[in-house]
């Protein structure tokens, strides 16, 4: 990891202001995983490599959310304007919300995420507008990803001004460095972006963490 003393500020991300459809009816941003609520789980994998957390949520979230993160890093709450305009709107909620230039956009629901991959993300990403992983066959890898925290708010209006929703719509206007497998595997297992959706994907991320 870069050492603390060479580098820049960050911060850390973490969009947490779905409804979890497919979860049920509980928010799985605080669901219990292996006795750590999930959100905790992202929060406390990346504070080696972030010097300040925003979390973006709706409000009725806000509560459980602190309680969930309380005794671990301070984060602050960037709460949706508007409900339900999907991570895009979320991300530059949240972004708007960011004292630093950079910051890496992590989903809650990725409680694998590897820090030495953001703190590579952060590094590639310095003299541009973003770095995005982008794994063989797939798509980009938007909400596991480090992005210059004005162009990518200027780009999400825009993108919203079209009445767009994916998160790779602003992605594609910014100066950005895409960060391939063979690059990622030099930093992380590719588990680092498994996103836990359903019971049955939370019944078997428990099971390996209770493994370790």
């Amino acid at each position: 990891m870069t050492p603390e003393s060479d580098r820049d500020e960050r911060t850390g991300l973490i969009v947490a202001g779905g409804h979890s459809t497919r979860f049920g009816e509980a928010d799985k941003a605080i669901a219990d995983l292996a006795g750590t609520p999930m959100i905790r789980r992202v929060v406390d994998r990346l504070e080696p490599v972030v010097d300040a957390f925003v979390i973006n949520c709706r409000e009725v979230q806000v509560p459980a959310i602190r309680e969930a993160l309380a005794g671990g890093p301070d984060a602050s709450f960037a709460v949706d304007p508007i409900p339900d305009r999907g991570p895009m709107a979320g991300i530059m909620t949240g972004l708007r919300a960011t004292e630093t230039a950079y910051a890496a956009v992590v989903a809650c629901d990725m409680p694998f995420v590897d820090p030495d991959l953001v703190d590579h993300l952060f590094e590639r990403a310095a003299g541009r507008e973003a770095a995005v992983p982008q794994l063989e066959d797939q798509w980009f890898q938007t909400t596991q990803a480090v992005y210059r925290t004005a162009p990518m708010v200027a780009a999400c209006e825009r993108a919203i001004e079209r009445d767009e929703r994916r998160v790779v719509e602003p992605l594609l206007e910014l100066d950005y460095v895409v960060v391939d497998e063979d690059e990622v595997r030099e930093y992380a297992a590719l588990e680092t972006f498994e996103n836990v959706n359903t019971r049955e994907e939370f019944a078997a991320a428990e099971a390996r963490l209770e493994g370790e």
